[in-house]
């Protein structure tokens, strides 16, 4: 309750049902302490200096009756339309330029007086002139209907703003389902491009390796080939040794044997054992061999003197033929 409130107990002020708060020079309602009184369904609250009313006063739903006459009321709660069971709401006298649009739910509204009021056009019109208990009624039946338009109007505007939104939150979702797209099929893509790099590697390390085994393949068959070829040349080489190594053998038996020969033909004319008996016939072989090459020397140049006139003729001839 206000500090400028002369009423002091709310107990004093009822009356059957009927709670008169009227002439109090109230500038605010009690809203507290009218709730504890349920049983009051009639409340006056005229010719105070209300300027508005507190949102809580919309929970006092056991009011049936309201007069709010001759008041300061600059505009009421937007839930007012939470007063399931108001039937009789006087306004009369006060600032009001519009109403809720939750005044539309005042479903139980029966009588309404909005005289002397700075009505928008359109609600003026809608309430008439309320000069008797006809017009009141038939005020709150047309005020209700205009509400009731101004509520459809504020559902549709609503309705368009939740659509608008529905919509814009669409395009934000499939804004941000493409954002997800890209990016999944980038990284789809990255995968893939990571997967053929190392597809393209495991390639080559295969092909390196087949590579590698052809090449050692090659050696091994050039080896092959090699030795082979050696072995051939080895066996060729090779087979005329063991004759070679026979002929050479009797050569140096012969040149050993011609060198004892002579070192005992030399021992036995040079030495003193030329007078022994073994040396006898070796001195008789070597004068005969000697006496053999004397004659043997006689042969030889005439022999040599035989070609040598040969040759002779023939180059005469032969210079002859060519002049």
């Amino acid at each position: 309750m206000s500090k400028n409130s002369k009423v002091l107990n709310l107990k004093d002020k009822i009356s059957g049902n009927e709670l008169d708060l009227s002439l109090c020079n109230l500038t605010e309602v009690p809203v507290r302490e009218l709730a504890f009184f349920t049983k009051a369904t009639v409340l006056d609250l005229s010719c105070n200096n209300i300027t508005s009313l507190p949102p809580e006063f919309c929970n006092l739903t056991h009011l049936v009756k309201i007069d709010l006459s001759k008041n300061q009321l600059t505009g009421l709660p937007d839930d007012l339309g939470n007063l399931d069971n108001l039937q009789h709401l006087d306004l009369y006298n006060n600032k009001l330029t519009e109403l809720p649009v939750s005044f539309s739910q005042l479903k139980s509204l029966k009588w309404l007086d909005l005289k002397d009021n700075p009505l928008e056009p359109g609600l003026a019109k809608a309430a008439g002139d309320c000069l008797d208990e006809k017009q009141c009624k038939q005020c709150a039946t047309k005020v209700l209907q205009h509400m009731r338009g101004i509520q459809e109007e504020v559902d549709r505007a609503r309705e368009k703003r939740l659509l608008r939104e529905k919509e814009l939150e669409k395009k934000r979702e499939a804004k941000q389902r493409e954002r997800e797209a890209r990016v999944k099929e980038a990284r789809k893509r990255e995968k893939a491009e990571e997967k053929e790099k190392r597809r393209k590697e495991y390639n080559a390390q295969v092909a390196a390796a087949a590579a590698r085994e052809q090449q050692k393949k090659k050696n091994e068959e050039k080896k092959k080939k090699n030795g082979q070829v050696a072995a051939d040349k080895k066996v060729v080489i090779s087979a005329p040794k063991p004759q070679r190594s026979l002929v050479g053998l009797i050569f140096k038996l012969l040149l050993l044997l011609c060198l004892g020969l002579a070192g005992v033909a030399a021992a036995c004319r040079l030495t003193d054992l030329q007078k022994e008996a073994m040396c006898v016939p070796v001195n008789l072989a070597v004068n005969d061999g000697l006496s053999w090459a004397k004659e043997q020397e006689v042969v030889v140049r005439q022999l040599l003197s035989n070609l040598s006139s040969a040759a002779r003729e023939f180059f005469e001839s032969a210079r002859a033929s060519e002049n």
